[in-house]
């Protein structure tokens, strides 16, 4: 079984930052993908953000602006959010699952959201 405890989120201005975390615990065999994942209301949830144990991927639309990080001493990952725009506006998501291909897939845990608001 694993766990996820979300951190971070808020309301900031555009151009303004914020930093997410995600603290896992459990089996590590079982997180040993960690992504971030965002749902705006009315759109399907997509991935910005997931890491291996040591590789790190960003998505199209954050890359350049948002960096990812892990501590897997602690089981802690982190996303930071620079230069964030309206659009980035969503629930946020933790997920977690075991070692696939680049961590593409296979996400079966999840934490319970952090909601993230940029106002223009």
């Amino acid at each position: 079984q694993v766990r996820l405890a979300e951190s971070g989120g808020g309301s900031v201005q555009a151009g303004g930052s914020l930093r997410l975390s995600c603290a896992a615990s459990g089996d590590w065999r079982s997180f040993y993908c960690l992504g971030w994942f965002r749902q705006a209301p009315g759109k399907e949830r997509e991935w910005v953000a997931r890491s291996g144990l040591i590789d790190t991927y960003l998505s199209d639309s954050v890359k350049g602006r948002w960096t990812i990080s892990r501590d897997n001493a602690k089981n802690v990952m982190t996303l930071q959010m620079d230069n964030l725009k309206p659009e980035d506006s969503a629930m946020y998501y933790c997920g977690a699952g075991p070692a696939t291909r680049n961590c593409e897939s296979g996400y079966s845990y999840w934490g319970q959201g952090t909601q993230v608001a940029v106002s223009s």
